[in-house]
């Protein structure tokens, strides 16, 4: 009975959280009238892929899409090619103030991102770069990197000492020793920090809309709401093709990576 009543309880829940999700795809492929109908329908009368058709071929969506892509990933390589570097540094060498700068690096994380606003953004004026991808390539990676490195911190130091002391005495140079021994160990813990990385670049919102104005350099998140404050009637079906569009490339790698996620996420909390 007791495990009827969870499994009960944990389908609720389930429900409950994809609702909004099924809501969204369910009104994409509907015809416009029928949103404002009443009673209102759940499930369309007929279905259309209009609205899909328009996004694509009449708004510049996929020039956000793809501004989303390069941002994402650029900021992805740039944090964990630093994270791995930098983590297996507080880990593997001693020096002093290593252990401070391992809190202070949790501790700039932990700081509200509206906090740093006005900061990067002069700097991006005093650097010439404001206004583009490569400002919010800069910004991302000052929010992103501080909890990447302890994630990955927390990896490494569930890598036992013995098996690069091995590759060492083995005559492997320190790199050799670190891209053959570390870098393979720590696998799991990597693909976690780019998933990470990669899903916090392609949802920010506040730092795209205040360093980015022009749909040139604009993401999904700021391209679309964009498109919507410039028209005097919102066409719903639109933003939920447009939602359901964006949410397509998280939930592919979710599906196939969560294991990952979760194990990074279990070790960044148990270790270090």
């Amino acid at each position: 009975m007791r495990r009827i009543l969870f499994n009960l309880m944990a389908w609720t829940i389930v429900l409950v959280t994809a609702f909004p999700l099924l809501w969204m795809l369910i009104t994409s492929v509907k015809p416009q009238f029928e949103l404002f109908r009443m009673p209102p329908t759940f499930w369309p009368e007929q279905i259309t892929f209009e609205h899909y058709t328009r996004l694509l071929w009449e708004t510049p969506f996929l020039t956000f899409m793809r501004n989303s892509l390069v941002l994402s990933v650029s900021t992805t390589i740039l944090v964990v090619l630093v994270a791995t570097l930098g983590a297996h540094s507080l880990v593997r060498f001693r020096y002093p103030g290593r252990d401070r700068l391992a809190q202070l690096v949790l501790f700039t994380y932990l700081l509200p991102s509206v906090v740093l606003i006005l900061p990067l953004y002069l700097m991006m004026v005093w650097l010439g770069v404001a206004n583009s991808l490569l400002s919010l390539v800069i910004a991302y990676t000052s929010f992103a990197l501080p909890y990447a490195l302890w994630l990955l911190r927390s990896f490494m130091q569930g890598i036992p000492d013995d098996l690069e002391a091995a590759a060492l005495v083995d005559g492997a140079t320190r790199m050799e020793a670190f891209v053959d021994v570390i870098l393979p160990q720590a696998l799991p813990g990597i693909i976690s920090t780019c998933l990470f990385t990669f899903i916090l670049s392609w949802n920010e919102y506040l730092y795209a809309l205040v360093l980015v104005n022009t749909d040139e350099a604009r993401p999904l998140t700021t391209g679309v709401m964009s498109m919507l404050v410039s028209a005097f009637n919102i066409e719903w079906s639109l933003l939920m093709a447009a939602s359901v569009m964006m949410s397509l490339p998280l939930i592919i790698i979710f599906a196939f990576l969560q294991s990952y996620l979760t194990r990074g996420f279990g070790a960044g909390g148990v270790k270090g």
